[in-house]
């Protein structure tokens, strides 16, 4: 039997996550939250069932954050970022004790780590639209990806457009991506693991 009130969180959370991108469309990079098929393949690329921390970067209505928290270990922690504070308000409504979420900015992350006292990430994932700011600010974010990320540590984007290879490029090296067309719009998703 279809679990009702999940279908009705989702109606109700593509509606919210609309209206929240017509308010802040350069915080928001897509429209609609991601499918489920883009959610797993996220999950997926970022070898979420092996990690031990997990950060995400930008969980908008936490329908990633969840297909994380299906995934991760038991004893994994989550750490979700997120900017906007409706949507931080909605994620912070995940009742699972591994997840914490905090509402700031993702350029800030060694702090944030730091005030949680978490072990450096074996992933971080990222949702955060990099086509939509200022190359600054995306560099700035994508230096404190590379800072915290130890080696052999992943960090997954998923974007509509590639600005975030060439910010990775000097702090991260060569990329590998691929697309899934089960998403509107369809989404590149962008891996690199760091070298040693």
């Amino acid at each position: 039997m279809p679990d009702k009130k999940g279908n009705i969180f989702k109606m109700n959370g593509r509606l919210f996550f609309f209206r929240e991108f017509l308010k802040h469309p350069l915080e928001i990079g897509s429209i609609i939250p991601s499918s489920r098929f883009l959610e797993r393949r996220i999950v997926q690329a970022s070898a979420v069932a092996s990690a031990r921390v997990i950060i995400e970067l930008g969980p908008g209505i936490g329908g990633v954050t969840r297909a994380i928290l299906r995934t991760m270990p038991q004893r994994a922690r989550l750490l979700s970022i997120e900017i906007n504070p409706n949507f931080h308000g909605l994620v912070s409504k995940i009742e699972d004790d591994r997840l914490i979420v905090h509402l700031g900015s993702a350029s800030e992350l060694r702090e944030i780590i730091a005030q949680y006292d978490l072990d450096p990430p074996d992933a971080i994932i990222s949702g955060i639209p990099f086509s939509t700011m200022s190359r600054d600010t995306g560099s700035q974010i994508v230096a404190a990806v590379s800072s915290v990320l130890p080696p052999n540590g992943r960090f997954v984007a998923y974007q509509v457009k590639d600005q975030v290879a060439e910010l990775c490029e000097p702090f991260l090296g060569p990329w590998r991506t691929s697309i899934e067309l089960r998403n509107i719009p369809p989404m590149r998703i962008f891996q690199w693991e760091k070298s040693s």
